[in-house]
C-alpha cells in the first residue's frame, strides 16, 4: 500500500485562511451576524481537516479518522480520568499559589455566568462544548499527525502549540469573546498565547496515551474549557496557572521520554499504527 504523504503547510495555510476570512469581518459586525461568522470560522479547521482526508486517496487515512472518531474501545478511560484530575490539580495549585500574590481563596467558588457577553448561559455552554468538539476534530483529525509524521512528538507539540495559539489571534478583537476581555491588560493577552504552548504538550500526551483518540481529547478539552470558565480564577491567577501548566508539561515530557522523543513512527505514522492489525 502506498504511503500517504501529509501536507502540513498547505493544511495550516488553508485552516488559517478559511477561519480568519470569517473572524476578521466579525471584528466589525456586531450582534447575531457577528456571532454567526464566529461560529462558521470555528468550524473551518474541522471542515478543512475532513476534506483533506476524504480527498487524500488513502484508504488507510480514512480508516484512521473513523477509528479515532468512533473507536470507543481504543480510549483508555483511566488515562482520560487521570488527565482530568491532573488539570483539576493544576487549577487548585494555581489558586493556592496565587495567595502569595494577594489573591483570594474565594476563587475556589463557581462563577455565576460565563465570560461571554451578550449570550445566555445555555448558549455559552453550547459554545464551549462545540469549541471542544470542532477544534479537536480539526486539530487531531489531520493537523497534529501531519506534523508528527515528520518529527518526534516533542517538537510536534512545540510547533502545534504555537500554531494553535496564534490561530486564536482575531478573537481578541471581537467584542464579547473571552479573548477580548483579556485586553484590559496586555499581560493577560500575552499569557493566553504563551499558555497554549505547554498546554499543547499536555493535550498531545492525552492524545497519545489514548491511542490517538479524538474522543479522549474532546472530553479533556471540554473539561479544561469548563473549569477555565466556571472556576472563579482571576486573570492574575491564570498567569500563575501558566507557570504550573509549564511545570506539569515538563514533568510529562521527562517521565514519558520514549513517547515524546521516539522517531519510529516518522515517515510511516499510519503504517506503524496498523501494521499489526
Amino acid at each position: 500500500m502506498k504511503t500517504y504523504k501529509y501536507r502540513p503547510v498547505l493544511f495550516f495555510a488553508l485552516a488559517y485562511l478559511c477561519t480568519w476570512v470569517f473572524w476578521l469581518p466579525a471584528i466589525f459586525i456586531k450582534g447575531n451576524a457577528g456571532a454567526a461568522l464566529m461560529m462558521v470560522g470555528l468550524i473551518m479547521p474541522a471542515i478543512v481537516s475532513t476534506l483533506f482526508i476524504l480527498c487524500s486517496g488513502s484508504d488507510l487515512l480514512k480508516k484512521d479518522l473513523k477509528v479515532k472518531l468512533v473507536g470507543l474501545y481504543k480510549v483508555r478511560w483511566g488515562n482520560v480520568g487521570l488527565a482530568i484530575l491532573q488539570f483539576a490539580g493544576i487549577v487548585a495549585a494555581s489558586i493556592l499559589l496565587s495567595l502569595c500574590f494577594g489573591q483570594s481563596l474565594d476563587q475556589f467558588s463557581l462563577t455565576e455566568d460565563f465570560s461571554f457577553t451578550g449570550v445566555g448561559i445555555g448558549t455559552a455552554f453550547v459554545t464551549i462544548t462545540l469549541a471542544a468538539i470542532l477544534e479537536e476534530v480539526g486539530w487531531k483529525g489531520y493537523c497534529e499527525d501531519s506534523i508528527g509524521a515528520y518529527m518526534n512528538w516533542f517538537w510536534e507539540s512545540m510547533i502545534f502549540g504555537v500554531i494553535w495559539s496564534l490561530w486564536h489571534l482575531p478573537l481578541i478583537f471581537i467584542e464579547g469573546t473571552y479573548h477580548a476581555g483579556l485586553m484590559v491588560n496586555p499581560l493577560f493577552v500575552v499569557n493566553f498565547f504563551v499558555s497554549a504552548v505547554p498546554m499543547g504538550f499536555i493535550i498531545t500526551w492525552v492524545y497519545l496515551v489514548s491511542d490517538r483518540s479524538i474522543l479522549a481529547c474532546i472530553i479533556y478539552h471540554f473539561v479544561v474549557n469548563f473549569l477555565q470558565e466556571k472556576i472563579a480564577m482571576t486573570p492574575e491567577t491564570k498567569c500563575v496557572e501558566t507557570i504550573v501548566v509549564t511545570v506539569v508539561a515538563a514533568i510529562l515530557v521527562i517521565t514519558n521520554k520514549d513517547m515524546f522523543f521516539e522517531t519510529r513512527h516518522v515517515g510511516k505514522l499510519l503504517e506503524t499504527r496498523y501494521e499489526k492489525q
